[in-house]
Order: structure tokens, then sequence, then C-alpha cells
């Protein structure tokens, strides 16, 4: 069945509480025993397409670092390069919910293919559909969905990745023209994507208030891609440096109002992380998935380690981790979808599944020994592939700053 199709069917069968949104919904995912059917059916079909198609290829393409071209292009064929994005502009129309689930399957089969995603729907357009004019939103979401075309997001700068309001790059205007200069570093998809969302100075004397964002086609004159970044995991989605030396672009790709740029980025990557935490969920999953079904056939000491009660203290840790980490997700999505502030809970959401899928990796590895350590058992490439979740789009370190301050500013109020 076409995604898009099944998005609509989906949209048909919501039972009234989870349409109507408010408190109703944000309850009926906790009080029941398992997600809501329309939900459950989305799972599973992200579930089939990642087992028929992702994780086959999945070694081969993080070998070779390989952008998984003809997967992407299936999945745009699926909705699932613009999940939320309304169908007036070709997306799905789905809510965040079905984004995170979607995610989590995808990246459990891939984890680059996985970031791929996520930097499309989270990052790229995500922001144009927030603050984007009807005739940005049409030109430059509605090529990005079928996947065709992909795109980036060019924030951090080789001397300022978590302090995101340093913006080093400068824009000025000419005329009917912006020129860019300056160097974004770390991002996601450089070499694939045919447009990135850039976010530089426009006014250096107001700080952080003074940076715009801007729609830059790729390729174009005066933007050229650094070498692909040879990275520990994650090695089938490229990333590269954007330099721009005296980069022009018409007037009207400003998006949004100027200096307008570091909300609109700071807004970006509250949804980036639940994207984020749904790839490390993903990651988790396949890697307690590839744990049980060693220890169920390893066989020590006349049985298989399952018995063993070491390996079933690690197990129970294991699930306990990802399910806790699942259940943060999943609410900062249900609060995302109710119009709620969740800001803290999609900070709580990245750092506790990041942490729960390095160390789920991890032991992992530890109930394989030997065989996890090689490239014939999936469980390596996890462990690379997990480590990546605690940096990019906040580290942990941010993700803590973030809680703690929303935190403090509650009890204060």
């Amino acid at each position: 069945m076409c995604f898009l199709s099944l998005a609509r069917a989906l949209q048909l069968c919501m039972t009234p509480a989870l349409a109507l949104g408010g408190p109703r919904r944000l309850h009926a995912v906790f009080q029941a025993a398992e997600l809501p059917e329309t939900h459950r059916m989305l799972r599973q079909t992200c579930r089939d397409f990642a087992e028929r198609e992702l994780a086959p290829a999945a070694a081969q393409l993080d070998k070779e670092h390989r952008f998984p071209a003809a997967q992407v292009k299936k999945m745009g064929g699926l909705g699932l390069l613009a999940m939320d994005v309304p169908e007036q502009y070709n997306g799905a129309g789905l809510d965040c919910l079905a984004y995170s689930i979607a995610m989590e399957e995808i990246s459990r089969g891939c984890a680059s293919t996985g970031v791929i995603m996520s930097v499309n729907n989270s990052l790229y357009l995500g922001p144009i559909l927030k603050f984007g004019s009807e005739e940005q939103k049409q030109k430059w979401i509605a090529p990005f969905t079928s996947g065709d075309k992909i795109g980036c997001f060019a924030l951090s700068e080789p001397g300022n990745g978590s302090d995101a309001g340093a913006a080093s790059t400068v824009a000025r205007l000419d005329g009917d023209e912006w020129v860019l200069n300056g160097t974004k570093a770390w991002i996601t998809n450089a070499w694939d994507a045919s447009a990135t969302v850039v976010f530089a100075t426009t006014d250096k004397s107001l700080k952080h208030k003074g940076i715009s964002a801007f729609l830059v086609p790729m390729p174009t004159a005066g933007l050229s891609l650094g070498k692909k970044e040879d990275k520990l995991g994650i090695r089938a989605s490229s990333t590269a440096n954007l330099i721009f030396e005296d980069c022009r672009i018409p007037k009207g790709n400003l998006l949004g109002q100027p200096g307008m740029g570091f909300k609109i980025a700071m807004q970006a990557l509250d949804a980036g992380r639940i994207g984020i935490a749904s790839q490390a969920l993903g990651i988790a999953q396949a890697a307690l998935d590839c744990a049980v079904d060693y220890a169920e056939k390893r066989m020590a000491f006349g049985s298989p380690i399952t018995k063993l009660q070491a390996v079933q203290f690690k197990l129970a840790d294991m699930a306990v981790a990802l399910e806790g980490a699942r259940l943060l997700t999943w609410r900062a999505a249900m609060l995302k979808d109710n119009g709620k502030p969740f800001t803290k809970e999609a900070a709580m959401a990245k750092l506790a599944a990041s942490e729960a899928a390095t160390a789920i990796s991890h032991q992992a590895i530890q109930i394989l020994g030997g065989m996890g350590y090689v490239t014939e058992m999936p469980a390596e490439r996890h462990y690379r592939d997990a480590r990546i979740t605690e940096i990019y789009e906040g580290t942990s370190e941010i993700q803590r700053l973030v809680i703690a301050g929303q935190l403090l500013k509650a009890y204060r109020s």
C-alpha cells in the first residue's frame, strides 16, 4: 500500500479521543496496553519496509559509505520524508507521534537512513513549514517530499558547535540579493542535499538576536562542499562542511523575518531532538534484538547463555532503559501534537534515548563476546551508530543544561 494512502486511511479511522487532541489524547496512549490501532498499523508498515529494504543492505551501505539513494526514493514514495507536512504540499499529514514511531522502525533497520529521514523531516522541512511564506512552502517543501530531493540544516560551525548564538557566518544585503560568507560544519546530508536552511549573522551588534535564516539551493555559485568526513558511525549519510564565499541568493530567500534565525533554529532543534531520540530507540532496539537472538542460540555449559543469571540481568537492564526512553520520547511527541510546551521533554527524551542506545549497544557486544567485535555481526555497527546520538542536535551536556534551565524557570515562576 502507498504510504500516502495509508496516511489518509489512518486519519479516517482515528478514534475521537485521538482526533480531538487535548488532555484526552495525551492520556490515550499511556492508559492503553498498546498504541492505538492507527499507530500500530503505521508501525507494522514501517517495520515491514525496514526489514525488507533496509536491514539487508545496512552493513554494505555502512562499509561503502554509500548514500542509500534507492531506499530513500522508496521512502519518499511511502511518505516517510514529509510525515507531518500537510497533503497540500505533498506530505503525509500525520502527527509527531507517528513520526517518532516511523523513525524508530526505520532506524532499527538502518541508522544512517534514519538520520537522513530525520534531517529532512525535522530540520529542513520543519522550519519552512512553520516560518515560510506560502510561496516558499510551494517552492521549498513540495519538491522535497518524494525522495528525489532532500534538504539539510546548516547551523553548526567549526568553532561554535554548541554555541548556536555565536554564528560567524555573515550575510549582508546588497540590492536585491543576500551575500553569504563563512563556513558551516558537520552538516548531515551535505553531499546529497538539493537545498539547505542556513543561519547567518545579519547584525553583529544584536548578538543572537541578529541571526537570520536563509534558504539556499544546492549547488549554487559561491557555495562549495568540504570533504566527506570519515566517521565512526552512520557512514551511509554524508557529513561535510558548507563553505560560502560571496554566495548570492535572492532577497526573497530570507526565511521568516530578519533576526528570527536563532528562534527558528531553537524551535527546529526541539522537534529534531524527538527525531534523534527516536533514531536512538531504533538503534537500541536493534542491539537488544541482536543480543537476545544470539544469547538464545549460544550454548555454554550445556545450555543457552540466556539461562545464565548474569546474561538475564543484562537483558533486563537493557529492556528497562529502552522502554523508559521510549515512553519519554512518545510523551514529548504527544505534547508537541497537542500544542503544549515540549522543550524540556524533548531534551529529556533525547538524553535518555541516546544514553540508552550507547549503553544497550555496549552490553550487546558484551553478551556476544568476541562475535560482537567483528563485522560479521551487526552489534559493532549498532555500537558505532549509537555514539553520535549523544552528540548531534545537542550534546548530552547541552540537554542537561536545557532540562535544568526549564526546571529552574518553572520553580522560580
